[in-house]
Parts: structure tokens; C-alpha cells; sequence
């Protein structure tokens, strides 16, 4: 996949553009339609697949009053839009002088103009440009007088539940990460780096990894059986998300204890899968009961672990 991350290094536009637009937070099974739809569309006509998307989301940068919190790091949702076998990803750098852009502008000087679209795959309430003046109807009256088609998508779903980013996030905000793979496709996962912590791990018996992550959605504090992924290596374990309030609590720190290993793991990069929240995290009355909780939340990961299959980005896609 060749990606821009500047409209200015596109030198010439694109042959036979087939195109969809939006944020794709997440990458779910709805957005992995659409671009299978652009794919077939593109490979029919004889041209090239493209996703256009904007860095950082919209959100970020037009007030809302929303504390939009994403699916997504940049670098993730690139992999999957990558592995989905799109042919190009175009970046845009979204900042208030593009915000500016009128939806007509866009339309003429960016999609036709610079991009060479020849049809567009969008959902049916799709808005954009300034204050979000542009939808299907004027893309369609402009494809007509430009030369691009447009193709009108209705809202997908699994026949109960559409698929939406806005819901996977509130169902992994809300904790329940066991649910939200029929919707995401894939089990939700946090990458980052082994950095040191209080090492009460240790002392406890559970020497846990600590993970610094740029990951901006995390599940809520509580105790959760996860698959844990170093190299290609998959392990499982138990991961605790919280301020450790046994200890007066802190700042809030993501620790997994990984079974049947011993390295150490300073330094390294591993990504956790969630796959089934056991618990809130709670105060307990004194060491000796949070080492009691704490074997009874490794037993029952265990259990939990040992009849679960990760779905990761590679088995998410492997359809495509």
C-alpha cells in the first residue's frame, strides 16, 4: 500500500480512483466492507483502490465539546487499512486551515482535481467539509457535472446491531471486551513498552510487566484474562488496570502478569488482547487478601484462557 501523508507529494492523480472517505476508527467489520466494496469496484473497472482519511480525527480539532477518546493509534489503524489490500491511503493533515475548506472546494480541487476520483463508495449520512455543509446529495449533483460516480452505502450490520465506532467504544469503555468482538471483528488490543514499576509484583508473588502505552481508549480499571503477544510469541495472563488502591492508589498503571514465563521484559514492545473483564479493582483490608484475590483471578483466567482462540488483526483479515 502506498500511503500520502500530504496532499503535496501526490504528483499526479491516480488511475481509475475508486475512493471512500471517512475516519475509520477502529477499522471494524463495517468499515472492512466498505473496503471490500472498494476493492471489487476498483479491480472491475480496472483501477486503484483508495481510502482517504484524515490525521489527527476531525474531532481533535473542531470544537464539540466530545472527549473523544480513539479505537485506534494512527499507526494501527494504518496496519489494518494496509492489511485489508487497499492500493493507496491518503492522510490527510487535518488542522484549522483545512477545517476551513468548503465542502465544494473539497470536492473540486482535492477529490477530482488533485486525486483524479472517478467513483466514490460512501455511507448514506456521510458529511463533510466546512461546518459539515457537503452530503451525498451534493457529491452526487458534483460527480455528474465532474465525472465521478457515487455509490450510496446503507448502514451495515450483523441484522441486529449496526456496526459503529461510536458503540465499540463505548462498549470497551464500559468494559465488557468480551462483546465487542462481533462488532470490532477482532479481539481489542493495547501495544506498548515494558517500562519499570513499584515491582509490588514481586513481593506479592505475580511479577507483573508494566505497560507504558500512547493508546488513548483503555477498558476501565478492573482485572481482565488477556492474551498477551511478544515477538510471535502469544501468551496468556491476567492484566490489571487501575491506581492500585491496596496501596493508597497512584497514577493509573496497566500491569499484566504473563503464566509460565520468566524473562525480563524491560524495554521490550508487547501488545495485550482483552478478552474477558473479571473484575472491578477494589481496596482490600491487607496484603495477604489482595494475594488471595489475586490467585483466585490467575485460576480463573486460566479456565477462561484455555478454551479462547485470540482473534488478531492477521485471523481478522484473513478472508481478504
Amino acid at each position: 500500500m502506498i500511503v500520502f501523508r500530504n496532499l503535496q507529494d501526490i504528483q499526479e492523480k491516480l488511475p481509475g480512483a475508486v475512493a471512500t472517505i471517512g475516519n475509520f476508527d477502529g477499522v471494524h467489520l463495517g468499515h472492512r466492507e466498505i473496503f471490500r466494496r472498494v476493492r471489487d469496484a476498483a479491480a472491475r473497472s480496472g483501477g486503484v483502490s483508495v481510502v482517504i482519511t484524515f490525521v489527527p480525527h476531525p474531532l481533535k480539532v473542531v470544537p464539540s465539546g466530545k472527549n473523544l477518546r480513539l479505537i485506534n493509534t494512527c499507526a494501527e489503524k494504518e496496519m489494518l487499512i494496509e492489511a485489508s489490500g487497499m492500493d493507496y491511503l491518503i492522510a490527510i493533515p487535518f488542522d484549522p486551515e483545512f477545517a476551513a475548506l468548503s465542502a465544494e472546494e473539497f470536492i473540486r480541487t482535492i477529490l477530482v482535481d488533485k486525486i483524479g476520483i472517478r467513483k466514490l463508495i460512501i455511507g448514506y449520512d456521510y458529511k463533510f467539509g466546512r461546518g459539515r455543509g457537503g452530503n451525498v446529495a451534493l457529491l452526487q449533483r458534483m460527480g455528474e457535472l465532474l465525472g465521478f460516480s457515487v455509490e450510496v452505502l446503507q448502514p451495515i450490520g450483523n441484522g441486529s446491531t449496526i456496526f459503529s465506532s461510536t458503540l465499540i467504544r463505548q462498549i470497551i469503555a464500559s468494559g465488557d471486551v468480551k462483546n465487542v468482538v462481533p462488532l470490532l471483528g477482532r479481539h481489542f488490543s493495547v501495544g506498548g513498552k515494558v517500562v519499570h514499576g513499584h515491582k509490588r509484583g514481586v513481593g506479592l508473588g505475580f511479577p507483573t510487566a508494566n505497560l507504558e502505552t500512547d493508546k488513548e481508549l483503555l477498558p476501565p480499571p478492573g482485572v481482565y484474562a488477556v492474551k498477551v503477544k511478544i515477538g510471535t510469541g502469544i501468551y496468556d495472563g491476567a492484566c490489571n488496570i487501575g491506581d492500585n488502591p491496596t496501596f493508597e492508589g497512584g497514577e493509573l498503571a496497566i500491569e499484566v502478569f504473563l503464566f509460565d514465563f520468566n524473562a525480563d521484559l524491560y524495554g521490550q514492545e508487547l501488545r495485550l488482547y482483552f478478552i474477558e473483564r473479571i473484575r472491578d479493582e477494589r481496596k482490600f483490608p491487607d496484603v495477604e487478601a489482595l494475594k488471595e484475590a489475586i490467585a483466585a483471578d490467575v485460576l480463573q483466567c486460566r479456565e477462561i484462557l484455555r478454551t479462547t482462540s485470540l482473534i488478531e488483526y492477521s485471523e481478522y483479515l484473513a478472508e481478504n
